[in-house]
């Protein structure tokens, strides 16, 4: 048998081969091909900001050219974290909803973190197994909307030592950490716009308030800046309902058609319930603001594009999403003086507002 040559005194041998095996690579042949420690690997992984750039730039060539993975499990168990942050939202269908949650996901994506999103339908048994769900999979924080959910879930974040962030609410007294706008002070301030222009029957269109504590609070800043001058809305003036254009264009004909003197003004509880109010009044023939004054909530794009723009308070919801980014990564840094943020609510007038005529 013929044996191998040996390499001579000019020859070198050669680098220790690491196969390419897609999806299957290993932190120690990302380590090999870098020409580093599995712990430098680890580092990177972690915390890249403690390995020296030209080290960086081989481990991620290495990475990139094995196709290599880190394992959540095994990550999850060196560091304590998953590097998972979830959120439970009503709906995707709210347009500010739907913008928090991108700039939420953008501000996470740039610290490191991967959001996991589940939508609730306004239903707090579902919401409630969507955070279990999520704790379940080792999410290091959650976000939720408002503070009326579950009555166990908060204590479910508290026992599992999860910091938590309640989004689109703020008021005087908190159960969590918040961000968002004064929703009782919102509404409270746009009806004594209403008030100052010389409206005093005034209607409602409310969204369900059972399961949404932001709805219950603009209701009721509705109700005290009436009952502070005297006003109650009366009981055909007062439409609820869940969501959606069409059943504003509802609503608001229900009202309308009430064997009652009709409202001069109607404050509308949600983005969808003011523009379905605004076209079912065009198609009515009903002078808008001659005759009758709208004013909304949300300030969706399309408000302001319909023939009659239309009064709202606009919430800064890419706002509210980058606060509720920080605020999850201060506490998940330890941070112990971490606070909770009010947003501004705007008033935005339009030209579906003036003062009411006396003919």
């Amino acid at each position: 048998m013929a044996k191998a040559a040996r390499p001579t005194r000019h020859e070198q041998p050669a680098a220790p081969s690491v196969s390419v095996r897609p999806g299957a690579a290993t932190l120690r042949e990302v380590a090999e091909l870098a020409c580093v420690s599995k712990a430098t690997v680890s580092r990177f992984i972690n915390s890249p900001e403690v390995v020296s750039p030209s080290v960086r730039e081989r481990i991620q060539i290495a990475i990139d050219h094995l196709g290599w993975v880190p394992h959540a499990a095994a990550r999850a168990l060196a560091t304590q974290r998953t590097g998972t942050i979830g959120a439970v939202v009503p709906t995707l269908a709210n347009e500010h909803f739907a913008t928090a949650i991108q700039v939420l996901q953008d501000e996470l994506e740039e610290k490191g973190y991967t959001l996991l999103l589940g939508c609730s339908e306004y239903d707090l048994q579902r919401e409630y197994r969507q955070v279990r769900k999520m704790l379940e999979r080792g999410v290091d924080a959650i976000a939720v909307v408002g503070e009326g959910h579950h009555p166990d879930l908060y204590a479910l974040l508290d026992q599992r030592n999860v910091p938590c962030v309640s989004t689109f609410t703020f008021a005087a007294k908190q159960r969590s950490i918040c961000v968002g706008v004064d929703n009782y002070r919102a509404f409270y301030d746009a009806t004594n716009y209403l008030l100052g222009l010389g409206h005093r029957r005034i209607a409602m269109i409310a969204q369900n308030a059972d399961t949404n504590d932001r709805a219950a609070a603009r209701r009721e800043g509705v109700r005290v800046a009436l009952a502070e001058h005297g006003i109650a809305i009366h009981p055909a003036h007062m439409a609820e309902g869940f969501w959606g254009v069409q059943e504003g264009r509802r609503l608001f004909s229900q009202i309308m058609v009430a064997p009652i003197e009709p409202p001069t003004a109607i404050v509308c509880g949600n983005g969808s319930f003011a523009t379905g109010a605004m076209l079912e009044a065009m198609a009515a023939g009903y002078d808008v603001p001659g005759h009758l004054s709208l004013i909304g909530f949300d300030d969706f794009e399309v408000m302001a594009e319909l023939p009659i723009p239309i009064t709202t308070v606009r919430v800064p919801s890419a706002e509210i999403g980058r606060r509720t980014a920080e605020l999850l990564i201060a506490q998940l840094n330890g941070e112990s003086d971490t606070q909770s943020v009010e947003c501004e609510a705007t008033l935005i007038v339009r030209e579906s507002c003036a003062q009411p005529r006396s003919d």
